[in-house]
């Protein structure tokens, strides 16, 4: 890290004219004030990283403001200009409701423009996969989205999109890295937009958008039968009021029940802790709604909409949270039994999971003799893979354990609006077989049998952290267990070497994806752990994978029981507890 005295120096630059009145005066209260603040701000530049930029708003090098995401977009700008500068290049710009996140965005449309780019604006706050939906559907170069997803109130983020609608992979990655770094002074920056070039996207490419989100329903005539079942949805403050509503009622449901007080866009997130489905928390005041209002299934998204968390009825009538993979799994069991009722197979059929994402989905595509194709964590890989195999095989589905799904390829990153509609409908199917979505799930586990899995985070904040992540991984990699909670590891994955070792053979084979910096262990017992670094957070992530046969609904409770116990006899022979 640089001493003091150099982060001063750095500081003393943003002193300058080229920087507004606003900034200067923040930096110049740094500067006299908190060494720890000052520190924090400028002790790095904000890295540009694989998945654009994310980190605390304010002044300085290391956070969200216009200079950070003005020299991400000018290198960004710089890149699509050595690849399509002999065209008219066009990008799409959307924003979540985060503070700043209109002027943000407003600023990078005025950068492009300068640029002698066409740029198409949401003329407000609209969820990730329209931003998606509108690269493809007015073919755009590329595209821009301000979103810090579900990260705490302070921070915002800035994540960049490729021609196919999906977020950029190599070797458009690196290439846009390396223009960003080019950019040594905000000087460099084309600040003064074109407002000519600038047009302003609305509600003709909502209704584009929600047409292509009915084209997945596959059960009007259930949904019919249940219109009036009690829907609780809640966009937590953010962007998926504006269209998972209307995605509901278009697919035919009618008893669709708000939470006011979320509803109000607010950056500030004022009703949570964190505005993020993954967590209890988030959908405590939807569920209190759906008791008072006796409805049967309750939805949350985060504030850019692509993620999606639900709580379903007990045979006690009260409520439980699913997790990703839960879900994950009723919609890939849904989807393909459908696909198989309805005699809608042609035979070319695929659909994608991350390879962190509970195995139970594999088992349910291989039941319906459907590919299910295993991919890197992130939906990147998912847009890469569909674009792969356009026009020879037909994607119908998929998701991950981070509550992030894809119903159709319409889009090409997580999308909430079109997951919401098909849950529902799930439900909706499941109540006329006189089955609620926790029976169903239940059902699913007769068939293939209980898995349950858990995630914990090790979180190490700054450089220390960042060197003992390394360490933690270098350690698994150099000294792997022979044994975890007294199940021999029979395999060993390793993405970064992408290496496949049998451990009861001693025989290798060649990992197909690219190179990551993942490992797995599979136990003999049917166990799968699987480690890697977070790419946004500092933290490294353990997730723990477990199964066995459900010999009867009767039985349910106490396998649950049995394979959380494992799970944490597993957490405990790590030390990670």
């Amino acid at each position: 890290m640089l001493d003091i005295e150099e982060i001063r120096k750095r500081a003393r630059v943003w002193l300058g004219e080229e920087f507004n009145e606003e900034t200067r005066r923040e930096v110049k209260a740094m500067l006299e004030g908190d060494e720890a603040t000052l520190i924090d701000a400028f002790y790095k530049d904000l890295e540009f990283g694989t998945g654009g930029l994310r980190g605390i708003m304010g002044a300085g090098t290391n956070r969200m403001n216009i200079y950070t995401i003005g020299m991400a977009t000018q290198g960004l700008a710089n890149y699509l200009l050595k690849n399509f500068g002999e065209t008219t290049i066009k990008v799409a710009i959307a924003h979540d409701c985060r503070n700043n996140s209109r002027y943000f965005a407003e600023t990078a449309a005025d950068i492009f423009s300068a640029n002698g780019f066409e740029v198409l604006l949401f003329d407000s706050l609209r969820p990730t996969p329209e931003l998606s939906f509108a690269i493809r559907h007015y073919k755009c170069h590329s595209g821009v989205v301000v979103t810090a997803s579900h990260n705490p109130p302070e921070y915002n983020g800035y994540k960049a999109y490729w021609n196919d609608g999906g977020q950029v992979v190599p070797p458009h990655d690196e290439g846009i890295i390396n223009e960003v770094r080019k950019i040594k002074s905000v000087k460099e920056i084309k600040f003064g937009g074109d407002k000519s070039r600038i047009k302003i996207l609305g509600k003709e490419t909502d209704d584009l958008f929600l047409k292509e989100v009915l084209k997945i329903r596959l059960n009007p005539d259930a949904i019919e039968k249940q219109k009036d079942m009690g829907i609780v949805y809640t966009p937590i403050h953010g962007t998926g009021g504006k269209l998972i509503p209307s995605a509901l009622k278009l697919f035919g449901f009618r008893n669709i029940i708000n939470v006011p007080e979320q509803d109000i866009t607010d950056g500030n997130f004022p009703t949570v802790k964190s505005p993020n489905p993954e967590e209890p928390e988030a959908l405590k005041m939807a569920i209190e709604t759906a008791e008072k209002n006796n409805a049967d299934l309750v939805m949350a998204t985060d504030p850019d909409a692509d993620r999606l968390g639900i709580a379903v009825r007990t045979p006690e009538r009260s409520f439980i949270l699913f997790n990703g993979n839960q879900t994950g799994a009723l919609l890939m069991y849904y989807t393909l039994s459908q696909y198989k009722e309805k005699k809608l197979y042609k035979g070319n059929e695929y659909v994608i999971k991350t390879i962190v994402t509970s195995d139970l989905l594999d088992r349910i595509a291989e039941d319906h003799n459907v590919e299910c194709y295993n991919v890197l964590t992130g939906f990147k890989y998912f847009a890469e893979l569909i674009r792969k195999l356009e026009g020879k095989k037909k994607f119908i589905g998929g998701g991950e354990e981070s509550y992030g799904y894809l119903p159709a390829d319409y889009v090409r990153d997580k999308d909430a609006v079109g997951s919401c509609a098909l849950v529902a409908e799930t439900a909706a199917w499941a109540k006329t077989k006189g089955m609620s979505l926790h029976d169903l799930l239940i059902k699913i586990y007769l068939k293939y049998g209980l898995y349950r899995e858990k995630l914990v985070n090790i979180v190490r904040k700054g450089v220390e952290g960042a060197n003992e992540i390394n360490a933690m991984m270098k350690e698994y990699r150099d000294n792997p267990p022979t044994e975890i909670n007294k199940s021999r590891v029979i395999r060993i994955d390793d993405y970064e070497k992408l290496i496949s070792f049998d451990t009861i053979h001693g025989t290798q084979d060649k990992l197909k994806l690219i190179k990551s910096d993942v490992l797995q262990f599979f136990l003999e017992d049917g166990s799968k752990i699987s480690i890697r670094p977070s790419g946004t957070e500092p933290k490294i992530k353990f997730y723990f994978s477990v199964n066995t046969k459900l010999e009867s609904e009767s039985k349910y409770k106490e396998t649950v029981k049995l394979l959380d116990e494992r799970i944490e006899s597993i957490i405990k022979d790590l030390k990670l507890k």
